[in-house]
């Protein structure tokens, strides 16, 4: 198991700005997941849901919902760092959001972190992190987005 980063303050993760956090753990996409989400959001379309006819169709298996990879990085994130003294911490938005290439069920995925920019605001801390989750012996990433939190220090 790879070490997670702990930054103590919300400032000691400040001072890493324009650095790469680190990479997670690999984390398995079953066709269990992806049968839960789409159950969750009403998203039963084929490719994801039904194996049989989905082996016939363009990509020869079922694949996850791109958002349901998006769904999975604060997941990876947890492996990856921790920042201790926060009061509150929420999504704000995502930036740049991509899905260069879809994830088959049963496959592998991990995201690597890096610290884009935060910006303090009256509400707290404005924090751009950029993922990027990759799928175990693909060359393209399943999924590149900047992802925008909230935090306040306690």
């Amino acid at each position: 198991m790879r070490p997670v980063r702990v930054f103590e303050s919300l400032d000691a993760f400040t001072a890493v700005v324009g650095t790469e956090l680190g990479t997670s753990e690999w984390l398995t996409v079953s066709q269990e997941r992806i049968n839960q989400f789409a159950e969750a959001t009403g998203d039963r379309q084929w490719i994801h849901v039904d194996p049989e006819r989905a082996a016939k169709g363009p990509f020869g298996g079922t694949i996850a919902h791109g958002y349901l990879t998006l769904s999975l990085v604060p997941t990876l994130a947890e492996s990856i760092y921790r920042i201790e003294g926060l009061a509150l911490g929420v999504n704000y938005g995502a930036e740049k959001l991509r899905f260069p290439h879809p994830v088959p069920a049963g496959s592998k995925i991990r995201a690597t972190a890096t610290l884009s920019a935060i910006d303090r605001t009256a509400a707290g801390s404005r924090v751009r992190i950029s993922f990027v989750v990759e799928i175990e012996g693909v060359d393209k990433p399943a999924c590149v987005v900047e992802v925008v939190y909230v935090l306040a220090a306690a």
